[in-house]
């Protein structure tokens, strides 16, 4: 089926929540070089560096989410990206109350702003987490109607989010959408969040510091290069209306273990890698691979690099080495 990405007379006006980090500079990218004004909220001090041609049509709002202003920042917006989120599944495990109180609440802060809006409230598309939400798959790869039991706060917070703004979307038609992410990776990611097995990894060979693998390596996840997980996520916030589906799953729909991350960085490096196996971990869920039909059916998107090649791609923007920064149209710190 053909995408269904509006094409409207007046100019769209995205805000991007998180917007300083990984995913909100690439998705602010790929809407500015289609025409859209970006207004990008985060903790940075200051706004992200882009290429000079994107730069001018973004502009830059301070925003922490457990403090957020939301009348004010959503005024004049035509549809919102929320992609901040202050933990990870180990800081959430550590402290659930924490993670709900400046994660789930604000949120909800957000949506009850929208409601007051009513038919003149932005669209509302979160980013939740496809590896985190559906818990230890029944079936792989696994479809949107799969069974919500995540095993970490961080997969409980998300989805308590994804039911939220499945009840205002039937109590108050809110046009509220979840992108499912998989695990993007690629160059400019912020290791220092502990996400990013892929990205992690790359940069400890390129440095060539040891690689800490927790298990035996045989855990297999959904990796998508920044790129297609970008686009992926511009295709849903720009299609027109959507009364069948507002829930999908963005990633590869292939799954490649952590020794095989491994192999792939070997094959591309002129040196061995130094891998250390370490104790696995219970939150890890031995499986997660996303089935990406549903998306690809509805909207026409599907993505275009694989593995491999997002893998070379992410080599090239870091100029084989990780002092350099990466030469796409983005860079500066992640939020």
């Amino acid at each position: 089926m053909s995408s269904q990405v509006e094409k409207p007379n007046v100019v769209e006006r995205h805000l991007i929540l998180g917007g300083s980090g990984f995913i909100g500079r690439h998705v602010a990218a790929i809407l500015v070089q289609s025409g859209c004004e970006v207004v990008l909220a985060g903790r940075s001090l200051s706004k992200p560096t882009f290429a000079p041609a994107l730069d001018e049509r973004i502009t830059w709002r301070s925003f922490d989410l457990a403090n957020a202003q939301w009348d004010s920042l959503i005024d004049g917006i035509t549809v919102i990206h929320h992609y901040a989120w202050s933990s990870v599944p180990a800081s959430a495990n550590n402290d659930p109350s924490l993670d709900l109180s400046t994660n789930v609440a604000p949120t909800l802060g957000l949506l009850e702003a929208l409601r007051k809006k009513g038919s003149q409230a932005p669209r509302l598309i979160f980013a939740s987490s496809g590896g985190t939400v559906y818990g230890k798959l029944l079936r792989v790869p696994v479809h949107e109607d799969h069974r919500l039991s995540p095993i970490t706060a961080y997969g409980a917070g998300k989805a308590a989010i994804e039911l939220y703004l499945g009840t205002y979307r039937a109590l108050y038609g809110l046009d509220c959408r979840v992108a499912r992410l998989a695990n993007p990776f690629g160059a400019g990611q912020n290791l220092a969040k502990g996400l990013g097995a892929v990205t992690t990894f790359l940069h400890h060979a390129l440095s060539q510091q040891p690689i800490i693998v927790w298990g035996d390596g045989e855990v297999v996840r959904d990796f998508i290069h920044i790129s297609d997980a970008a686009a992926g996520l511009v295709a849903l916030a720009r299609a027109l209306p959507l009364d069948s589906h507002h829930v999908f799953n963005i990633g590869s729909g292939e799954g490649v273990s952590l020794n095989g991350v491994i192999a792939e960085l070997e094959s591309k490096l002129p040196h061995k890698l130094d891998v250390r196996y370490e104790r696995g971990r219970k939150f890890d869920v031995p499986v997660s691979v996303l089935d990406i039909s549903l998306i690809r059916e509805v909207l026409g998107w599907r993505p275009t690099l694989s593995f491999s090649e997002g893998l070379s791609q992410t080599l090239a923007d870091l100029g084989g080495s990780v002092a350099h920064r990466d030469r796409s149209a983005v860079s500066g710190a992640a939020h």
